[in-house]
């Protein structure tokens, strides 16, 4: 199939609920399905031709959105932070680490050892498994980088439909959304049968940048943007961008599932049955029989999801969870076979991503070696130039006036004089420093130095800075010739590569700006205002 590959990064927290947690709390999946994405699309498809409603009986619209062996979307899983932005993979089950072993936190430290048990016989007494705790990863060999997705828990409560409001004290629940923080990026990809598939969905894509996906959309969730849309046409994508030919001659038959399978038992009943797999891929070959799993390192769930259409939940169905490895002794498949079974799936709802497979997908290695991505800002390894470079340098300044606005608000709030200086003195010191930022800060010792000896006394009066007290006349001389010893952890703002920093011009703007504002605070009679 040809494939259609874009990025989807979080601007808004991302609520893709799963049953997971007490009932009152929603807690999203780690990804973002391909019923969310393919929902999204035909949204795009309805406003895009003027449509009321899809008409399933038109050819086209079937093959786009509901013919499981035209087209799959499959779910957008974890970016990997690589040159090359690869979509990441679910952790296979078979995966164990020592007990007490960690990852590093940086390069110079040695790696955390993952044993693959689908590939060794018998582990050793000394290590104590434990299930990796990452979700997706990224392989390279015998190295593993293992990627975990940021999460935002949000407490909400319930509000009143008519007046928009809280509901009365002890009438309304409090519940909490677990959901995918924002800035992170996901990689989504779109399996099509034709060309004309292809170019369809590709305009649809491309007609706009921002997508909502998943629940609460008015709350503030599911907003995301579109990058990076290309497209694939050789027909020979699969997901773990290794060649089927280099997978046929391994020894063993090791079939590991990229996303969530949904299998039904001779009756029609939906059930997480390791043993069905095996019928699964037989049907997907046709006419092709397969030995009993020797190895099965499984686990199951249970499905949901939302109807838009009806305005209804999905009917929940147990299935076997991602990652989860099927190893057949002493059996092989053709490049053939390979190809067809990855193309096809197995299982239900294949056109939601459901049922993905790969086979012989880490060829016969037992040990890996884990670290984490790197953790370097993606905004860090562009470089700006000419207008560009310049309205970042305006954005960053902007940004650390934000900051410094921030630093201010919060100084004066800590900060106090007590009684025993006038109304005329603070007036004075106001105007001085108002003054002085048109100028220079000594205008504000020099006026403390040609007081008259009885308003000299007044500056004597204390100050109080968090828990400290100090007269005021040294607070003031403190801060104004170290305008930086107050803003603290603030240095340097980046955007891409351009830089801006602190420096002792602006450092001193605000620090007269501050005395203005504790002087006017001080005022009987006043508040500090900016």
């Amino acid at each position: 199939m040809k494939a259609i590959t874009f990025s989807l990064t979080t601007q808004q927290p991302l609520l893709a609920t799963s049953f997971q947690g007490d009932p009152n709390s929603d807690v999203s999946y780690s990804y973002i399905p391909g019923s969310m994405i393919r929902g999204a699309i035909i949204g795009r498809y309805i406003k895009h031709y003027n449509l009321s409603k899809l008409k399933i009986e038109e050819e086209e619209v079937r093959n786009l959105f509901f013919d499981d062996e035209k087209a799959h979307y499959l779910n957008a899983y974890l970016e990997s932070k690589e040159k090359e932005k690869k979509r990441t993979l679910p952790v296979p089950c078979s995966w164990v680490k020592d007990k007490d072993a960690e990852i590093p936190d940086n390069d110079s430290s040695p790696s955390m050892c993952i044993y693959d048990r689908a590939s060794i016989d018998e582990l050793s007494d000394e290590l104590t498994p434990k299930s990796v705790e990452q979700n997706f990863c990224i392989v390279n060999n015998n190295h593993a980088i293992l990627y975990a997705v940021k999460r935002r828990i949000n407490i909400h409560n319930q509000r009143d439909r008519s007046k928009g409001r809280s509901m009365k004290d002890g009438e309304g629940e409090i519940f909490r959304y677990d959901a995918i923080d924002v800035g992170q990026t996901f990689q989504a990809v779109i399996l099509c049968e034709t060309e004309e598939m292809v170019n369809e969905i590709l305009q649809l894509l491309q007609s706009k940048d921002d997508i909502w996906l998943g629940g609460s959309q008015s709350a503030g969730y599911g907003h995301c943007k579109i990058t990076d849309v290309k497209c694939d046409r050789s027909g020979d994508w699969n997901e773990i961008g290794i060649p089927a030919s280099r997978r046929s001659s391994q020894d063993d038959l090791v079939v590991t599932l990229l996303s969530s399978t949904i299998v039904r038992d001779d009756y029609g009943q939906p059930i997480a049955d390791p043993k069905l797999v095996k019928r699964e891929i037989e049907q997907a070959l046709e006419n092709f029989s397969l030995p009993e799993t020797e190895l099965v390192y499984a686990g199951s769930e249970y499905l949901g999801g939302f109807n838009r259409k009806w305005g209804l939940p999905l009917p929940q169905v147990p299935a076997l969870i991602m990652g989860s490895v099927f190893v057949f002794k002493g059996f092989k498949l053709t490049e053939e076979q390979i190809k067809q079974l990855e193309a096809k799936g197995i299982g239900e709802r294949r056109i939601d991503g459901f049922g993905r497979v790969a086979v012989n997908w880490l060829l016969p290695k037992s040990e890996f070696d884990a670290k984490k991505p790197d953790q370097r800002s993606k905004a860090n390894q562009i470089s700006l130039q000419g207008d560009s470079r310049n309205l970042a340098a305006r954005m960053a300044e902007r940004l650390l006036r934000q900051k410094l606005e921030q630093k201010l608000l919060e100084q004066i709030g800590r900060t106090n004089i007590q009684q025993g200086i006038s109304n005329s003195q603070l007036s004075r010191l106001r105007l001085t420093a108002r003054q002085a930022l048109q100028n220079n800060g000594n205008l504000v010792i020099s006026m403390l130095d040609d007081l008259p000896r009885n308003a000299q006394k007044q500056f004597e009066t204390k100050i109080k800075v968090g828990n400290k007290e100090t007269p005021l006349r040294s607070q003031l001389e403190m801060w104004l010739n170290n305008p930086r010893e107050w803003i603290t952890n603030l240095e340097v703002v980046k955007i891409a590569n351009v830089e801006i920093s602190l420096t002792n011009e602006l450092a001193i703007e605000y620090t007269l700006r501050l005395v203005e504002a504790v002087a006017k605070k001080a005022t009987k009679g006043g508040e500090a205002d900016e």
